[in-house]
């Protein structure tokens, strides 16, 4: 037998122990050992099978090292329906996670056990495809159709107690899943239980699968797995076993060669190896219990509540106690909805809000703290003024970082003694709840202070991003020449709501201008000025019309106009008439006369501005991977997550193409669409941005 699973005959039972460390992959060592197993217990004239997993868990789930190779035999599909057809009663134990694959293994067992905290779910929709050993076939007999549709559309991980309650589970019982396991099939052998197989249970009532089809299509803003996997849940109501399960087949093999798949796979394997950087193997990061945080605003507050959350002690530093008392509140209100979603219990609540966090306003109550993030006003001589007083209060090693945005973190450093303990950490608003993680490294930061921001932020939750030190960093970088691009868009003859309109058909949750509004046109503005103060290229399109916008008071949402008219509330967003007139006088005054726009057209110009920007950032070495890039964009800016990133969806598209379409748009703007040397490269080479992924190991 397969070393991947251990056979044992205790009485009449067989057990089949799952030993694949550390998360009992279904590779084919387990798949061949369960199929011998099956067979052993038979030839051995058990009357039962019990499957557990040893370990930390049951089947976690498909062998992720198998991704991409051709299949070995023998095939999950065929491991299940071996395993339910047999004439012995088939019990699974469960422990950890049955996901994917592990719940389909359960679901083909006659009886299924687990413990309490076990968690089970056919998660496969986030990876671009969907159940494709019997999920969507024996799940729907099990529970009926709108349950299962919930549960395997939304790949979410069903709690034994909810799993219990919708009929997944025949039992939930604390212990070690070995001895419940064993109990309970003694048990059903003592009872007279027969056989109950799920493939023979009737088919479950149908719903209206189309309009449930267009919904989660709808849902999912595009994405196609969980709307397709709906399909093989219709088929359960619809066909007898077999036709269903081939039809389930045919619907996997249908995703399985979609550009959405490689997209979601991309950002599955680029999600763990984005905070994985060589230089920090075996370096050691500062201890860090207490956290200091400055500015207890909407940032501040959130960066608070983030680290209160992750156990660590916080000191609030806010200018007055009355500013103190707010940020307070602010904070409170964070925890709350953290204790009104379940994330944390009352007692939590209390021990959090009385003893881990204390408000001060005077920076002596920061000598202690190990680590203090300021989230002031973003203006360069403010940062500054706040990294002298820290350089002259902190303990030597605390580790003093900036949340700036866009402002350059060797500047800040340098006005301390130690700028080798400074260091960027850009959170995203809200901070406790957005999960990127800008890391910005500057020229003198030293490398535990640079292991210290990661270890941080896989505490807090975050997807940290490495990146170097320029205007915006990796994100707001891009954004900018993205965000350009729109506005260079409009005063070329489209209109904010058309630019919008198209970008969420392509996937965003929300087009540029809605999310302008949602931040505050008056970020974009100070930013504008900014640059004009820095100097304009004479060679760089400008405009004013979003400058009128805001000298009339209209900032976006907080202040119920900005491209839209929110006066009837946030979501119901309404383009604000004074918007189109003003660009119209700009047209009118820089000469230009306005032509139209396709969506498409939209889409490809934004796209290529965001890539072309990419590839510099990549090719400057801001960013170290391209798959940096992607999860800068994932996480931190909406982007499409069934795309895999910006420069995921460049490789797909196809590079050559790209490059052909900047150089013909350089050629009406050759100082924005300058290509991307980068680019430039890879395509004179043959290669992908993936490539480079590879070569960075």
């Amino acid at each position: 037998m397969s070393d991947a699973i251990a056979y044992e005959l205790v009485g009449d039972i067989a057990v089949l122990a799952a030993q694949n460390p550390p998360v009992n992959a279904l590779g084919e060592p387990v798949r061949t050992g369960l199929m011998e197993g099956i067979e052993r217990a038979e030839m051995d004239g058990a009357k039962a099978v019990m499957i557990y997993g040893e370990g930390a868990t049951y089947f976690a789930g498909a062998d992720i090292r198998e991704f991409g190779k051709p299949p070995k035999g023998p095939a999950l599909p065929d491991v299940c329906d071996r395993i339910e057809a047999s004439p012995l009663i088939v019990v699974s134990s469960m422990h950890g996670t049955a996901l994917g694959g592990g719940l389909e293994v359960a679901l083909s067992s006659h009886y299924r056990i687990a413990v309490p905290k076990a968690r089970v779910g056919l998660p496969e929709v986030l990876i671009g495809i969907m159940p494709g050993a019997g999920g969507t076939q024996r799940l729907p007999r099990l529970i009926g159709s709108e349950k299962s549709i919930d549960v395997i559309t939304t790949g979410r991980q069903v709690g034994a107690k909810e799993a219990l309650e919708l009929g997944i589970l025949d039992r939930v019982e604390d212990g070690d899943p070995r001895e419940i396991g064993l109990a309970y099939t003694k048990e059903l052998l003592e009872k007279g239980a027969e056989r109950r197989a799920v493939s023979e249970m009737p088919s479950p009532p149908g719903i209206d699968f189309d309009a449930a089809y267009e919904a989660v299509l709808q849902k999912g803003r595009g994405q196609l797995s969980p709307a397709v996997a709906l399909r093989g849940v219709q088929a359960a109501a619809e066909l007898p076993f077999k036709e269903g399960m081939k039809r389930e087949r045919e619907l996997f093999m249908e995703l399985m060669n979609t550009d959405q798949r490689q997209g979601l796979i991309h950002a599955f394997f680029s999600e763990r190896a984005v905070s994985k950087l060589p230089e920090l193997k075996g370096v050691e990061p500062r201890p860090v219990s207490q956290i200091g945080v400055i500015g207890g605003g909407t940032m501040g507050a959130g960066i608070a509540t983030s680290a209160l959350l992750a156990g660590l002690s916080v000191t609030m530093l806010e200018m007055s106690p009355e500013a103190a008392e707010a940020a307070r509140g602010r904070i409170e209100g964070n925890l709350g909805g953290a204790l009104k979603r379940g994330k944390i219990s009352q007692a939590q609540f209390e021990e959090i809000t009385q003893k881990a966090l204390t408000l001060t306003t005077d920076y002596e109550g920061l000598k202690d703290v190990d680590l203090v993030i300021e989230a002031v006003f973003e203006e360069m001589d403010v940062k500054k003024d706040v990294f002298r007083k820290l350089d002259s209060v902190c303990k030597p090693g605390a580790v003093l970082a900036t949340n700036t945005s866009y402002l350059n973190v060797d500047e800040i450093a340098a006005v301390t003694k130690r700028p080798e303990d400074v260091i960027g950490l850009h959170y995203f608003s809200p901070a406790h709840v957005m999960k990127l993680l800008e890391i910005v490294v500057a020229d003198k930061t030293a490398i535990d202070v640079v292991a210290t921001g990661f270890a941080l932020g896989k505490r807090m939750g975050k997807i940290s991003v490495r990146a170097g030190v320029c205007d915006g960093f990796i994100g707001n970088r891009i954004l900018a020449t993205y965000r350009t691009a729109a506005d260079h868009m409009i005063l070329d003859g489209a209109s904010p709501y058309q630019i919008d309109k198209a970008l969420e058909a392509f996937g965003f949750a929300m087009g540029p201008f809605a999310v302008a509004d949602l931040a505050g046109l008056d970020i974009g503005w100070a930013v504008r000025k900014r640059k004009r103060a820095e100097g304009l290229d004479p060679n760089a399109r400008d405009s004013s019309y979003a400058d009128k916008l805001c000298e009339a008071g209209h900032f976006g949402q907080k202040t119920g106009k900005g491209y839209y008219d929110y006066s009837a509330g946030a979501k119901a967003r309404v383009p604000n008439p004074e918007v189109m007139p003003l660009i119209e006088a700009e047209r009118k005054e820089q000469g230009i006369t306005p032509k139209d726009f396709t969506d498409e057209e939209i889409v490809r110009r934004y796209m290529a501005a965001m890539v072309n920007e990419s590839a510099k950032v990549v090719g400057e070495g801001i960013a170290r991977r391209p798959l940096d890039v992607d999860m800068t964009l994932l996480f931190g800016y909406g982007f499409p997550r069934y795309y895999g990133g910006p420069l995921k969806w460049a490789d797909i598209q196809g590079l050559d193409g790209l490059l052909a379409d900047i150089k013909r748009y350089a050629e009406e703007d050759p100082h924005f669409w300058q290509p991307a040397p980068l680019l430039e490269e890879l395509v004179a080479e043959g290669r992908t941005f993936d490539d480079l992924n590879k070569a960075a190991g």
